[in-house]
């Protein structure tokens, strides 16, 4: 049966990961529960490919909008595989909750923006081919944004995961906590369904030690922030903490680490330190 509006469809995202009460290396990329209820009307869509865990949306219905999408990223995600030509939707959400951009973009000259990027799943090929389900699309500017700035970091954190895994959230808002900022909308080419434009853009990311159980024991984190408009400067100008990033959109990233760790963890706001963690 497709899930409704406001069905959890893959449980609860507090406590994965935790195993007999010891946090281990599962699930660290998943964002903690909504307890402040932002988005009423948002489902969890786990999204798996031949059994294995690929990533995760937190999906709002109301907007046609994941807010964030978590996933691991290592080496084996990455590879050589063709660009597929065109997108196709979740299977794991009713059509009804989705815009159709399966074979054109958005109009107003916005791009079909990928969450969870190609580039980060071209390595396996039903991977891949999950990344381009149109409820991992937002409306986003190409030229000096998705082709620019957003592609460099995009990049930056896969040769990163090139050499160790690091667990990814990315993410829009259409205003920060307490602002009240409008909101532009636009439509696909191929659909009437009203989209919001997203105001920002947001990317976080982690990367733990842990000792030969498995168990975490230590944590590195980083985030982005971006204005939705073009740029021509480098996205290290605009790395903010991960606490600063929970302030501005109210979720609890990283939640199944250990919690000295995570506090430790997300003041961090230097690239270049959590290159080398």
């Amino acid at each position: 049966m497709d899930p409704t509006p406001g069905e959890d469809t893959g449980g609860s995202t507090t406590g994965g990961g935790i195993t007999g009460g010891v946090p281990t290396e599962t699930w660290l990329e998943l964002p903690g529960e909504d307890k402040g209820g932002l988005y009423p009307n948002a489902v969890e869509l786990k999204v798996e490919a031949d059994g294995e865990h690929n990533y995760t949306a937190y999906y709002d219905t109301s907007t046609y909008t994941s807010m964030w999408v978590a996933y691991p990223l290592e080496a084996k995600h990455m590879g050589s595989y063709s660009r597929p030509s065109s997108w196709s939707y979740n299977p794991l959400l009713g059509t009804q909750y989705q815009v159709n951009l399966c074979d054109s973009s958005y109009n107003d000259s916005y791009s079909r923006g990928h969450l969870i990027p190609n580039a980060s799943r071209d390595g396996i090929k039903n991977m891949q081919l999950q990344t381009f389900y149109v409820t991992n699309s937002v409306p986003q500017i190409q030229n000096s944004f998705n082709g620019g700035i957003w592609n460099s970091l995009e990049q930056a954190m896969q040769n990163v995961a090139a050499s160790e895994r690091v667990y990814i959230v990315t993410g829009v808002a259409f205003s920060k906590v307490g602002e009240s900022k409008s909101v532009s909308y636009t439509t696909a080419q191929d659909d009437t369904k009203q989209v919001p434009v997203p105001n920002y853009f947001y990317k976080i990311a982690l990367k733990v030690t842990t000792d030969s159980n498995g168990t975490v024991t230590s944590a590195s984190t980083i985030g982005f922030w971006f204005d939705h408009k073009t740029y021509s400067d480098s996205y290290t100008n605009y790395a903010v903490s991960v606490d600063q990033v929970e302030t501005w959109t109210g979720f609890d990233f990283f939640a199944n680490l250990p919690d000295n760790i995570e506090r430790a963890a997300e003041s961090n706001t230097n690239w270049s330190s959590f290159q080398s963690f």
